[in-house]
């Protein structure tokens, strides 16, 4: 039997990027998938995340589908309060209550602390961290009163260390740490974990956009081609973090016997120290 069977897992940003690749791997373990992703432009604002189309919505039901297993996919903007709770409760009627959260929605942008516009460092906290915490407050009250629960939050190595340029990214994971230290001792007397997956540089669309604003930001001639490669020499490994390894340790820690892991961040570097 699929060790997730009979559960039920939401996950945010599930229609690109690592989200996704979770989504994906939490469903060939058998559980029921719910996904929420911003689609449409996003008001973009100069960040950098990859916002899904209406097609995708389509698509990815359809790739997450299976024997068994209900698939919802919807629109959902994490900095809107109501807009979560009409996703939660539609997403429910089709998976059930849910046992497992996965907070993978996220954005950033390339730009100095001076200039910084506000606007733009209030959506990107509003999303990665405020979107979060929005989140566990919508799920975790029936995860407590089943006495079971999986919560993780897709933070970043730049929880830990500083990235140029990156001021309002790197506050946001670095509070996202708090928080799920804090969901943590809440959820332990009730068999709910939480944890942190930070990864450095993953390879997705968000990664790619990142380094296309880093790029122009310069102004020296190197393509973003040019940038994806150097980041890999810099690692260790000599390569850029796979979607799929965030999303296979993602769903060992949605597994039964990992409840005792929890208010860990557990970093995905390739040795990197960044």
């Amino acid at each position: 039997m699929a060790s997730l069977a009979g559960r039920s897992a939401l996950v945010t940003g599930g229609m690109t990027g690592q989200g996704l690749a979770i989504a994906r791997a939490l469903a060939a373990e058998g559980a029921h998938v719910a996904v929420g992703s911003y689609v449409g432009s996003g008001a973009r604002l100069g960040d950098a995340a990859a916002y899904p189309e209406e097609a995708e919505v389509v698509r990815v039901t359809a790739a997450l589908q299976g024997p068994g297993r209900q698939v919802f996919a919807a629109h959902l903007d994490v900095r809107d309060e109501a807009g979560i709770a009409d996703f939660v409760s539609r997403a429910e009627q089709h998976c059930g209550p849910f046992d497992i959260l996965v907070n993978a929605a996220g954005t950033t942008a390339e730009q100095p602390v001076c200039g910084h516009s506000s606007e733009l460092w209030q959506k990107i906290i509003d999303t990665n961290l405020t979107g979060a915490f929005r989140m566990i407050r919508a799920v975790l009250p029936g995860m407590i009163a089943r006495r079971w629960g999986r919560i993780i939050n897709i933070g970043s190595t730049a929880a830990s260390v500083g990235w140029k340029d990156n001021p309002a990214y790197c506050a946001s994971k670095a509070g996202l740490l708090g928080l799920t230290r804090c969901v943590a001792l809440e959820g332990a007397p009730h068999g709910v974990s939480c944890v942190m997956i930070s990864p450095t540089w993953v390879e997705t669309e968000l990664m790619r956009r990142n380094v296309e604003q880093l790029v122009a930001r310069e102004g020296r001639g190197r393509t973003p081609e040019d940038a994806m490669a150097e980041i890999a020499s810099q690692n260790p490994q000599q390569r850029i973090i796979q979607p799929g390894e965030v999303a296979s340790l993602a769903a060992y820690l949605c597994r039964e016997d990992a409840v005792g892991i929890t208010a860990e961040n557990i970093q995905i570097t390739g040795g990197a120290l960044w």
